[in-house]
């Protein structure tokens, strides 16, 4: 709308329309409440913690302490656009000291508690979106309590995005039934994606199909040659067929039309991306009825008895058009059916449902729900996760973590083994995420990779808690390099899975003194994120930074000497490609001569305030 060729009393007119009218869409009190005390111009840097480390460097797994509000600042940076999956298990926010916000935990009596809850997801949101890739996908957890709202706010953050949402049983039966007598046993995950996203569903596996008639095109099924519109819905795929071997009609079921249109019925110049009936029947694809029952009627009046006494073929109606086309032929009994041949399926995959199977009862129901036609997730119930974490800790410390099969059976529909798919959680808490991608890389060999954000949940009636140090980084150590437990008087061992770990955590820096104040060590940390991902220590004794892969060096100079100039130079003549940061590109860009080489000044985001979150 052109604004400008309004007058000051239009504008105030329309204004107050606007202000009258309530919006389409979710609203909450935004300015009744404290923002994010990371909410500021400070800048966010990372520090790589060696001592809490898991594995040999270089890193590519990522375990983060802090604020998820700054740790997405920070990866916006390096990881824009570069993730497939996003799967968190925020706070319900059940009023039962689940939320904690700016240190304290929310109460039911709270009176911006879903206000609250609803800006604190919405500003993590907005900056989780900008990390996925053109075919990324985000899982998030919720349960009854705000599912309404944050179904809502996803469509607010991600318009256009939504793929579907999976209810899954997290408990097998309870007599916790409250209030109206019922017992809540389900939970959900919202799943939305970018435009190319899409699960990997299930190949089907081609057991039903066969070849008892040697047909050249190869193995087939018998198909449906009907569809399930009415002669009124589809007339142009309502008449009849005949078999030309035996000469036998076959009339069209008026509550079901044929799948196929017929040549009879297409109109001048009208054309159809599949094959007409008549085609199927000239290539022999139609499967006729064999030795069936047929009948003839020599009347119209002898057609019309049969039909009302019920003894006529079942498709023939009393109100059939063109009932006299029927007297004097060959009729059928039987319903044609059709060959699909497994060769042309243009689709081999089942595709995933939303409904997820509970482990314990995964034979019984999936042959209710038809398994041919999809791919089941099956879980196990919210159980599973407290006795497998208790497992590895040897105590119950952490509450209700999801169950490991439901978070790996969802990152392996996002992902594929050879890809290096980034996962990112920055709701980590007890690092099933993390858990989850290093049992899928184990089973498939694969090279997928976390970031797993985990907050020490510490507050000020217990700061000294710290979450993601004493349950996430113990709990991925213990995968790592295997653990024993006990159980039942016996003591059992889990093996080693493969996998390490960089312990990371954040700190801020005064927008205005960034330049100043950041240190060598997290701009070289920085730099590392920036391009391939994977993190080596900083060396305090040497002249420059290198991290090596199979084709590239990255280099960063911290303090341009001749003698460091001639070091680089050196460490990266095998490679053909190298990239060196340094805070004087010019010196070093004309005293390095390798023609593979890159001189890049240190990036304005490590030196200058990055961009604000919205």
């Amino acid at each position: 709308m052109d604004y400008s060729t309004l007058t000051r009393q239009e504008l105030i007119d329309l204004l107050k329309r606007r202000d009258g009218q309530t919006p389409l869409g979710i609203v909450w009190e935004r300015n009744e409440i404290d923002h994010d005390n990371a909410l500021n111009d400070d800048f966010v840097a990372m520090d790589i913690h060696p001592e809490l480390s898991v594995g040999d460097a270089p890193w590519t797994n990522l375990l983060i302490e802090g604020d998820n509000f700054d740790a997405l600042r920070y990866l916006r940076m390096a990881f824009k656009g570069k993730v497939k999956v996003i799967c968190i298990d925020p706070p319900y926010n059940t009023g039962n000291k689940d939320f904690i916000y700016n240190d304290a935990y929310l109460d039911k009596d709270d009176r911006f508690r879903h206000s609250t809850w609803l800006e604190f997801m919405y500003r993590r949101l907005l900056l989780a979106k900008e990390l996925l890739r053109n075919d990324g996908v985000i899982f998030v957890n919720i349960g009854d309590e705000e599912f309404g709202h944050l179904s809502m706010l996803m469509d607010k953050v991600f318009p256009g995005m939504k793929v579907g949402t999976f209810v899954w049983k997290r408990r097998s039966g309870s007599n916790d039934a409250k209030g109206a007598f019922l017992s809540v046993d389900h939970e959900y995950v919202l799943c939305y994606g970018n435009g190319d996203f899409r699960f990997g569903g299930e190949l089907k596996k081609g057991v039903d199909y066969d070849n008892p008639d040697g047909d050249a095109r190869g193995p087939w099924v018998s198909g449906d040659l009907s569809q399930g519109k009415t002669m009124k819905q589809r007339p142009d795929a309502f008449y009849q067929i005949c078999n030309p071997q035996t000469d036998t009609w076959y009339p069209c079921d008026p509550g079901n039309a044929w799948r196929f249109a017929s040549e009879t019925k297409l109109k001048p110049g009208q054309k159809i991306r599949t094959k007409t009936m008549e085609q199927l029947i000239e290539e022999k694809r139609v499967l006729w009825p064999a030795n069936e029952r047929t009948i003839r009627y020599e009347t119209l009046k002898e057609l019309t008895a049969a039909i009302e006494e019920g003894s006529a073929p079942h498709n023939l109606k009393s109100d059939t058009p063109d009932l006299e086309f029927w007297v004097g032929k060959s009729i059928g009994y039987g319903k044609p059916r059709y060959k699909r041949f497994w060769n042309e399926l243009k689709n081999r995959e089942k595709p995933l449902s939303t409904w997820i199977v509970p482990a314990s009862s995964k034979n019984a129901e999936l042959k209710e729900l038809e398994v041919e036609n999809a791919e089941f997730i099956t879980t196990g119930y919210t159980t599973e996760g407290t006795a497998l974490l208790q497992k590895i800790m040897g105590h119950k410390d952490f509450s209700y973590p999801k169950p490991l099969s439901l978070i790996k059976a969802l990152i392996s529909q996002a992902t594929s083994n050879d890809s290096g798919d980034i996962i990112l959680d920055f709701f980590g808490g007890s690092a099933t995420t993390g858990h989850a991608v290093l049992e899928i890389n184990a089973e498939d060999d694969g090279n997928r990779r976390f970031i797993i954000v985990s907050s020490s949940e510490a507050t000020k009636a217990d700061p000294e808690k710290n979450v993601c140090r004493d349950i996430a980084r113990t709990r991925l150590e213990r995968i790592i390099k295997g653990f024993s437990y006990r159980q039942k008087g016996k003591v059992f061992t889990v093996d080693a899975v493969p996998g390490e770990l960089a312990y990371c955590t954040l700190s801020k820096i005064p927008a205005e003194s960034v330049g100043i104040q950041i240190r060598h060590e997290q701009v070289w940390i920085a730099l590392q994120l920036m391009h391939d991902g994977r993190l080596a220590p900083f060396s305090e004794t040497a002249p420059f930074q290198i991290a090596t892969s199979d084709d590239q060096a990255i280099v960063y100079l911290q303090a341009t000497t001749g003698d460091a100039v001639s070091g680089i130079e050196k460490a990266v003549a095998p490679f053909p490609s190298a990239v060196i940061y340094a805070w004087e590109p010019g010196i070093v860009r004309r005293s390095i001569s390798h023609p593979g080489v890159t001189v890049k000044k240190i990036p304005d985001a490590l030196t200058a305030l990055t961009e604000k979150a919205e």
